[in-house]
């Protein structure tokens, strides 16, 4: 059942995945979708996520169940060969109970890391999409220092230090013209 479990998950997180990709395309009509439209769709494919697995987990309990206490039943009177040892030797209940309790921690551990899976999934893909951004801003830095080599303007950081002098300039000329008009607003 674990491995059914984890195949269905699978297949689940490569499913939305994909159906999360086809609504932003569809929502954004063919154009760049909007980082808003990308989060929001991001939220929608998470409560999905987490209503198709509290359902395919009961579902999957259910399962389980029934194929314990129909299929893989064998009546009380029915020794095996490979249980004549189990006959002669038996467990206690406390050690049954242990090792019940060691598969719950098991599933709930395997759990934690497929939803660990997903969201380092979900942040791979976002740092992509940053480092896009930040590509984009580089070659745009650098488009801008070739323009400013090509019109003479000597180097970037050169004329951002006469336009820091020029609006600093600008700032003090403004705070005077505030004081005259409030100086002449008071006569």
């Amino acid at each position: 059942m674990m491995r059914v479990n984890s195949a269905f998950q699978d297949c689940l997180y490569e499913m939305l995945l994909v159906v999360e990709s086809v609504f932003v395309r569809k929502l954004s009509q063919g154009k760049d979708p909007p980082e808003e439209l990308k989060l929001k769709t991001r939220e929608c494919t998470q409560q999905l996520l987490c209503f198709l697995q509290e359902r395919f987990r009961k579902l999957s309990s259910r399962m389980e169940t029934l194929l314990v206490n129909s299929v893989l039943s064998i009546p009380k009177n029915v020794l095996l060969p490979d249980d004549e040892s189990h006959r002669k030797y038996p467990q206690s209940q406390a050690q049954l109970l242990k090792l019940e309790t060691s598969i719950v921690d098991l599933q709930r551990s395997y759990q934690a890391e497929m939803c660990a899976r997903q969201a380092l999934l979900t942040e791979l893909e976002e740092q992509k999409q940053t480092q896009e951004q930040l590509e984009e801003v580089l070659r745009w830095i650098e488009e801008l220092r070739l323009l400013w080599k090509r019109e003479g303007m000597g180097n970037a950081q050169d004329s951002f230090q006469h336009m820091m002098e020029t609006v600093n300039k600008l700032q003090s000329i403004m705070g005077k013209i505030r004081k005259k008009s409030r100086s002449l607003d008071d006569v």
